[in-house]
């Protein structure tokens, strides 16, 4: 059994920074191994409809087991969440950890000379952490401080590179070649991975992950109830959503935005007595 000094040594290590290169180097690897087995898959499996899917064999499997496991754990999981803990609890768990995205946002708009939006994801951060509780309210919001997602995907999309073929991550869902690459780095920047101790970090995650699910519930079951292929309808949306986002919001015209903001969103699910007639 350890004793006190050795568990303490071994956390250290853990935050160690050569210790977080190579858990990146490890994460790095294993994308490219899963994108290699999905080229081979489908170029193996021959040509498809879709030029921006050339991997759907692959990509259906994927999602099958998604499918899969959401329906034994993540569904029910969030769903009992969603019934037992209040909406405005649940809105200040989304409003927090929106918050800590705004800090990688910054740091994003800042690489992609997006001055309007990294002073706006600088003033959210700033405004929702000190009067918003930590996040915990969406002050920013509240004075009109508009949000600007973006991400180290988005961040090479901006200067040139390519999303490559659509891509589904076991668990993961949804992606594109690039995004896929992007994804260690994004990893990196998200402020949960620095948080100490190991259990706080773990659970903060998983309360993340549920957060997430909890907030899709209605978009599923939109989904669910369209007399569509769902592979294909989620794939489309995803691509359109990410093309979108690569297009900042104050590229266009004002005029236009909020019209625009809510193009390639799932739609809103009909009133239940709608259902009924």
């Amino acid at each position: 059994m350890m004793n006190r000094t050795q568990a303490g040594t071994a956390r250290d290590d853990e935050n160690h920074p050569a210790n977080s290169a190579a858990m990146l180097r490890r994460t790095g690897r294993a994308l490219v191994a899963v994108l290699g087995l999905a080229l081979l898959v489908g170029c193996a499996s021959g040509p498809r409809n879709d030029p921006r899917d050339p991997l759907e064999p692959y990509n259906r499997g994927v999602t099958k087991f998604n499918e899969q496991v959401d329906a034994l754990v993540l569904k029910p999981v969030a769903t009992a969440y969603k019934e037992v803990t209040p909406a405005p609890v649940r809105t200040g768990v989304s409003n927090f950890f929106a918050n800590l995205t705004d800090v990688w946002s910054f740091v994003n708009n800042v690489l992609q000379f997006r001055l309007e939006g990294a002073a706006s994801s600088f003033m959210r951060v700033n405004v929702n952490t000190f009067l918003g509780l930590g996040g915990v309210l969406d002050v920013a919001s509240e004075l009109g401080i508009d949000r600007y997602r973006q991400d180290f995907g988005l961040t090479l999309g901006r200067w040139g590179v390519d999303t490559g073929p659509y891509v589904v991550l076991p668990i993961l869902g949804p992606s594109t070649v690039r995004d896929t690459f992007a994804l260690p780095v994004d990893m990196m920047g998200n402020p949960v991975r620095y948080v100490d101790p190991t259990s706080a970090r773990n659970s903060l995650y998983a309360l993340r992950a549920v957060d997430v699910r909890a907030n899709l519930l209605r978009a599923g079951s939109v989904l669910d109830s369209a007399a569509l292929d769902k592979y294909s309808f989620t794939r489309d949306v995803f691509l359109q959503v990410r093309s979108q986002a690569g297009e900042a919001p104050y590229d266009k015209d004002k005029d236009d935005g909020a019209q625009d903001s809510k193009d390639g969103m799932l739609p809103e699910e009909p009133p239940a007595d709608a259902k009924k007639r």
